[in-house]
This record gives C-alpha cells, sequence and structure tokens, in this order.
C-alpha cells in the first residue's frame, strides 16, 4: 500500500516538472508565443488543474479522452479573449483554486459523470484559467501569437495527464485505479492549500 501511495506521489510530481524546467531555463522574456507558452507552466494551479483534466478524460474512456480537453483548450481561448480584452470575470482566482479542488475530487472519487456533464464541468473552469491567461499578457506581446502558446501549453498539460492515467492503469486494474484515485486526492489537497494562501 505504501508503494502505491508512492507512486501517486511520483506521478504528481512528474506533472509538476514542467514548472520546475520552466524555473531553470533561464531563457529571458519575449513576445508572444513563448509569453504565451511559459503562461500555464509556471503556475501550480494551472498545472494541476490541467493534467486533472486529462486524467479525468482517461478515467471516463471513449469520447470524453478527446472531448473533455478540447472543451477545456477552446473555452479557455474564450476566456482569454475576455481577459485579453479586459473584460472582467469575477472571482478568477478563486474559480481557478476551486477547479483544481473540484477536479481533483472527482478523479479521487472517481465519479462516472456522462460526457456531456464532464464537458460543462471543465468548460465552467476553463473561463477562469483562460481569462487569467489573457488578462496577464504583455503588452509587447501579439494576441494571436500568445493564445497559440498557452493554447498549446494547455494541450501538453492534457496529454500529461492522460499519459498518466494510461501509465498508472498499466500498474493492474485495481492498484491502477487506486494510484489514479490518490493523485486526484492529493490535487484536491493542493487545491485546498491553493485557495487558502497555504501553497
Amino acid at each position: 500500500m505504501k508503494s502505491v501511495f508512492k507512486s501517486g506521489l511520483l506521478a504528481l510530481a512528474v506533472a509538476a516538472l514542467p514548472a520546475a524546467a520552466y524555473a531553470h531555463t533561464g531563457v529571458g522574456e519575449t513576445a508572444g508565443l513563448f509569453h504565451g507558452f511559459s503562461h500555464p507552466i509556471s503556475g501550480l494551479d494551472h498545472i494541476l488543474a490541467m493534467v486533472m483534466v486529462g486524467v479525468l478524460a482517461f478515467q471516463l474512456g471513449g469520447r470524453a479522452i478527446w472531448a473533455l480537453p478540447a472543451t477545456f483548450v477552446l473555452v479557455m481561448a474564450f476566456g482569454g479573449v475576455l481577459g485579453m480584452a479586459g473584460i472582467n470575470v469575477p472571482f478568477v482566482e478563486t474559480g481557478i483554486a476551486l477547479s483544481v479542488i473540484m477536479l481533483g475530487a472527482v478523479v479521487a472519487m472517481n465519479i462516472q459523470a456522462s460526457t456531456a456533464v464532464a464537458m460543462a464541468v471543465v468548460g465552467l473552469f476553463a473561463v477562469f484559467h483562460g481569462h487569467a491567461h489573457g488578462a496577464e499578457m504583455p503588452e509587447n506581446a501579439g494576441g494571436a501569437a500568445y493564445a497559440a502558446g498557452f493554447m498549446t501549453a494547455t494541450a501538453l498539460l492534457h496529454a500529461v495527464g492522460l499519459g498518466l492515467g494510461f501509465l498508472i492503469a498499466r500498474f493492474g486494474e485495481r492498484q491502477g485505479a487506486f494510484v489514479v484515485r490518490s493523485a486526484g486526492g492529493l490535487a484536491a489537497v493542493a487545491g485546498v492549500g491553493i485557495l487558502t494562501g497555504l501553497i
């Protein structure tokens, strides 16, 4: 049981690797694509939420495997446009923290929602993430390149979540499911820490 729990921690650590890599690149700031790509991978809240979308898509299976990530990326782009345009969306930071808690909890409890319901949930949270990306776009960055950057980074984080799900499933049906659900629980706990300012 202890080794399985360690595997869950390892899975979350792997998910956080993009942020660690970003912090040590030493690359100077540039406009557009780089700024957009770096924004989602520079915050633990974004990383955890987006990876959990991928893990949830894996859990639900079927068309959810592509529908959930696609919904998140497309609705996030809409939220990004709102942020770039300076249109206010209330409780953005709270919404982002709640997305980590809720998505992690759904994965931890292995809630088998319909694909349509899951798409609605991830779409709602995507608005907050997108708005945060758009609102923090540097003045010297081109909007289209910046959006392409954060959409690409987000899609890659979803792919990491899907990959983790498939990788963990190789433990076997029972052990793999336990590790996936443990990873969701850890993400939810981290989300509480983000919400309360402890992380």
